[in-house]
């Protein structure tokens, strides 16, 4: 069953907690960097993969999560902004995930995560998920039922079935504070329920649709 851990947020202070995300074109080739934070400025962040920077351009599009972000944009939103500063929730020295497109040679990053490691061994590398997986898929809709296995989703005129396990990730407000609340990590049965309006990212693995991540618009009318 799927925990949930971390909360997302939109940096740059350029826009609020409200989804959903603009869903990319099929076939859209994602890109993924492991590695240790070694500078940011208010427009990019770099990040020392293996033996080289990349830096990658950061916008209102750019998503981050990281633990504590739900406290950060809470804090943010009292003073008046809609959200945190990547430098509020990403710190120098920290070991992240940059999923990212490239641009023409101009690297911009789509969604940065912390993580426990920079890499295996110490190291870090940098993959295209396009070539351990099929390209992420985009598909929005209203969850009709949840389960610890499955997820099931009406949208477009029809029922989307999605596989769910370990590795997806729900995203939505109010998550990280049910969680706190709750006193131990939410399973993806307790962070969703039927009604609720959401965008799911997901890879077509042939005879089933993984979803990846879980993005919560609007939670279902009490």
């Amino acid at each position: 069953m799927r925990q949930v851990r971390f909360f997302a947020v939109p940096v740059l202070a350029l826009s609020v907690i409200a989804f959903p995300v603009r869903a990319r074109a099929a076939g859209d080739d994602t890109k993924t960097a492991r590695g240790t934070v070694s500078a940011m400025t208010g427009s990019s962040v770099t990040v020392k993969v293996a033996d080289k920077e990349m830096k990658f351009n950061v916008d209102e599009k750019t998503e981050v999560i990281a633990k504590g972000a739900g406290t950060k944009n809470r804090q943010a939103q009292a003073k008046g902004m809609a959200g945190p500063k990547l430098s509020d929730v990403v710190k120098t020295g920290e070991a992240v995930r940059v999923s990212y497109h490239d641009m023409g040679g101009t690297l911009h990053a789509a969604r940065i995560e912390a993580v426990a490691s920079a890499g295996d061994g110490g190291g870090s590398k940098s993959e295209s998920k396009s070539e351990s997986k099929p390209a992420a898929k985009h598909a929005s809709g209203t969850v009709k039922s949840v389960s610890a296995g499955s997820l099931v989703v009406t949208g477009g005129g029809k029922d989307w079935t999605f596989t769910v396990d370990d590795k997806t990730t729900v995203i939505g407000v109010g998550l990280s504070t049910k969680a706190k609340a709750k006193g131990s990590k939410l399973t993806i049965t307790e962070a969703l329920s039927a009604g609720d309006k959401v965008t799911v990212t997901y890879h077509d693995m042939g005879s089933t649709m993984h979803a990846a991540t879980v993005r919560v618009s609007a939670k279902a009318k009490a």
